[in-house]
Parts: C-alpha cells; structure tokens; sequence
C-alpha cells in the first residue's frame, strides 16, 4: 500500500467514524426515538420534522440492531444501548401478530395498521435480539433470536403461510441472501446446527441457482429450476443487492474453518461484486443505478435510473471487504469511488444525515431524510463496518 493510499484509508476511517458517533446517531436519537411509546419513527423530513407517526416494523429492529452493534465495535454509550432495548420492547409489545408473523407497519402506540407477506420484519427482529445479547450480557436475548429465526424458516417452509406474490414459482434472491447475514450475527452469541445450514443452503441457491455467468449477474427472481424468467420483472437486475450479497459471502467466508471452502466463497463474492458493479456503476454520472434488464431491454421499474443511498453505502462496504481479503487495488479504487460519489451526493452538510432519493445526475428528488423504506440503518451500518475494514487493513 502507497503512502498516499494509506492516508487516504485514514481520512475515510476518520470520516466514517466522526460522522457516525457526530451526526448520523445524534440526528436519530433526537429526531426519531419516540421516548412516550418506544421504538423508533423514521418518517422524518429534511430537518427532521415527523410528517408520518407511522411505524416501519423493520426498522425497530434495524435501529435495534445498529444501536447495539454500535456499542459493541464502536463505544458502549448508555444512550445507544437504551435505544436498542426500546426498539426491541417495542417489537415485543406490539409487533407480533397472533399467528406469530410481524406485522409491516402500526401506528406510533403500536396499533396494527399494515402486515405483508414478507419476513424481513422478523430478519431484522433477530439481528436486533442478538447483537443486543452480546452488547448487554443478557444471553435471554440470544435465545430469543433463535427462537424468531427458527419461526421465519418454518414460515418460509410452510407452504400457503406466506401467501405467494405471484402465480409463477420461483426463487427470491432478497430473502435467501438477507438469511445469510441475520445467521451470522446471530452465531456470534449462540450456537446451533440450523444457522450453519442456513448459510450452506443460501450460499448453494445463490451460486446454483440464482448466479447466471451468461448475464454475469444475480438475478432477483429465477425459476424453481434457477433458468430465466423471460419476462420483464424476471430479468431484473438490482446492482445494490448484488452488491451488498457480495460482501455478505465475503463475511460468511471469512468466519469459514475449512480453507477450501473459505476460498471458494471469497471468489464466489469477489465475482459477484465484480458483475454488480459492471451492472451498477454510471459511468455518464457516477454512483450505483437501481435496476438493468440483463437483456438491455429498457427497465420497467419507475426509479430503474434514480440513485439510492443504499446501494451506495453497500458499495463502499462490499469494495473494502474484497480489497481486504484479495489485496486487489482495483476494488481500493472501486472503494474511492463510490466513496467519494456518496459523500459528494448524499451527505446533508447543512441538516445533518444522508439524502435518501437522487435523480441519475445526483441532484436531490427529495430531500426528506426517512419513510417506511429508508433510516437508520444502511448508513449507519455502512460506517460501522467500514470504520472496522479501515482498521483491519490498515493494520496488516
């Protein structure tokens, strides 16, 4: 590594960590936790005005999540850790449908207002439970989230529980790659044989099923088979999840004893970083597109040429983890990058946080600074880890 690498690495570790314990946690800590009912709002403006009481589900366990994992790798703060149990008391109040499914969203005293047929609710939930045991002591909450991961797997399992979005079955990348990583954090603090099959079975159904070295891509939705949706939504590319899947193998790779499998998932990561960032980067405007057709038809979705904060913060992360592991300059470069189009694009100098919604030249769509979709969690992640990756590489 050049001089001037290395300085640079230690202006962004600087960057990431000032910025996280400086600005991102503050903003939410003021702005979102609700200290009448518990958990977090995320419906906030530029400023940080509420505009919606409603509540993403998913994200009391996110924040949850990123309190906790704050205080265990970045500084143990009481406030973050009072915040992470609110979110996770807040859940366990009023979160949980009879049927044991979350619900979407409820109202800010925790009423139910939304419930879909989808499991991230209870992905997120476990993660929270888990890096809060470890942040905590309180293993109580270990098993907790063994006990919600079991119920997601048996949910997905169970045939007609979750009803199908489509008549056409298939395979979801989005699910199968997320269960990869709520695994991992969870056998940080508890052992159990269901969590290592989870990540074999994942690992198997990306590179079996959905990875298509023709299209060199991950496909969002493939037949039962793993062969083509010849359809628009079936050839859809997501860069960002291709991405961020990347750096979710490379993390399971290296927590891998066996040397050769070890090294089959780095290069099964390395690759698919390789193939989202061909997809992904704008070469006319810098930053990570949301969707390509791997057959270059012209995507359907509205937002196909917008530019999201989270694809950006998993570029970032995803770049240093292979530079960590592979030694490569090129995903250094691919590092500064994104980077540098992130801080450039989405960071708020005047109100704090991150813009959440750009245009493909990277002016601002919309300068609130949360919704249903978007808070605390991909940035903050983001600058946690990536704090961690400047650490380790800088210290080999």
């Amino acid at each position: 590594m050049t001089s001037e690498q290395k300085t640079f690495l230690q202006s962004c570790r600087e960057q990431y960590l000032g910025d996280l314990t400086g600005d991102i946690m503050p903003f939410w800590l003021r702005h979102g936790l609700d200290r009448e009912h518990g958990g977090v709002y995320t419906c906030l403006d530029r400023e940080g005005r509420l505009m919606d009481p409603t509540k993403s589900v998913w994200f009391q366990g996110r924040f949850g999540y990123i309190c906790a994992a704050a205080c265990n790798r970045i500084e143990r703060r009481t406030e973050w850790l009072a915040a992470s149990k609110s979110c996770i008391d807040f859940i366990e109040r009023h979160c949980i449908d009879t049927d044991g499914h979350m619900f979407f969203t409820v109202a800010a005293d925790g009423r139910p207002v939304q419930k879909r047929r989808y499991v991230f609710s209870e992905c997120f939930a476990a993660a929270a439970m888990a890096e809060y045991a470890l942040a905590s002591g309180d293993m109580t909450y270990a098993r907790r989230a063994l006990e919600l991961f079991h119920a997601t797997r048996r949910m997905l399992a169970t045939p007609g529980f979750l009803p199908p979005k489509t008549t056409v079955e298939g395979r979801s990348h989005s699910i199968t790659m997320i269960l990869i990583n709520v695994a991992l954090v969870i056998r940080q603090v508890i052992d159990d044989a269901a969590l290592d099959e989870q990540i074999a079975a994942s690992l198997h159904e990306i590179e079996h099923y959905l990875m298509h070295p023709e299209y060199r891509t991950v496909l969002e939705t493939v037949a039962m088979d793993g062969s083509l949706i010849d359809t628009c939504a079936g050839r859809t590319i997501n860069p960002g999840h291709c991405i961020e899947t990347a750096w979710f193998i490379l993390d399971a790779a290296r927590a891998e004893q066996d040397p050769a499998r070890r090294d089959h998932y780095t290069q099964i990561g390395l690759r698919i970083l390789d193939w989202g960032w061909e997809w992904g980067w704008d070469d006319a405007y810098g930053g990570i597109i949301n969707f390509r057709d791997c057959r270059n038809f012209p995507p359907q979705d509205y937002s196909q040429d917008m530019k999201f904060w989270w694809p950006q913060c998993e570029a970032i992360v995803a770049a240093l983890y292979a530079y960590r592991v592979s030694g490569d300059e090129k995903y250094l470069e691919m590092h500064r990058r994104a980077h540098e189009w992130a801080y450039a694009h989405l960071q708020d100098r005047e109100c704090g946080e991150w813009y959440g919604y750009l245009h493909r030249d990277g002016s601002v769509a919309q300068p609130a600074k949360g919704n249903i979709f978007k808070g605390p969690f991909h940035v903050p992640r983001m600058m946690i880890r990536s704090k961690l990756l400047c650490d380790e590489i800088l210290g080999q």
